[in-house]
């Protein structure tokens, strides 16, 4: 009997469908070290995400807030497996970056991507450039962040060409 292999990866450039929306789970929920370890190596030091006392005092939310930036790369991060893992040449932006509502220890993060735009590369042979807008939102279904990145991916190998495998 002959075992079928089948290797994890993301989508080739043709795979990529406008409008198609992927919902990535599992979520994931932002715990305390999440926050601080997050904060402290990206050399932050606001104290609405480190010092419980000082955000306690502070209105509208008086509780730390986590981080932004550690919302924006779990976005991006939990769209790899599905979207791009080994397809992805190179990240050429992020934009039009949002952070409409806090995210708090406890909260668990969910993911959505949709497909706004694709074409060809014209300066890479073999690779197109896609569009993909990230949506986060909270376990109670309200968007915490939105964020448009431009990647760069691999087109799907032509029959006989050099690693067709």
């Amino acid at each position: 009997m002959t075992m079928t292999e089948i290797v994890q990866r993301g989508l080739f450039f043709e795979e990529f469908e406008l409008g198609a929306k992927y919902q990535h789970r599992p979520g994931r929920t932002a715990t305390e070290a999440d926050n601080v370890l997050f904060t402290t190596l990206t050399m932050n030091t606001q104290a609405l995400h480190l010092d419980a006392a000082f955000a306690e005092t502070q209105e509208p939310f008086r509780e730390r807030l986590v981080n932004s930036m550690w919302t924006l790369a779990t976005m991006v991060g939990s769209s790899v497996a599905q979207l791009t893992q080994g397809t992805l040449v190179a990240q050429l932006g992020l934009g039009d970056i949002r952070f409409v509502h806090p995210l708090f220890v406890g909260d668990t993060l969910y993911t959505e991507s949709t497909i706004r735009e694709k074409r060809l590369s014209g300066s890479r042979p073999g690779n197109g450039i896609c569009v993909i807008e990230h949506t986060g939102r909270n376990q109670d279904g309200v968007i915490v962040a939105t964020a448009r990145r431009t990647v760069l991916v691999l087109c799907a190998p032509q029959p006989g060409a050099p690693g067709d495998g």
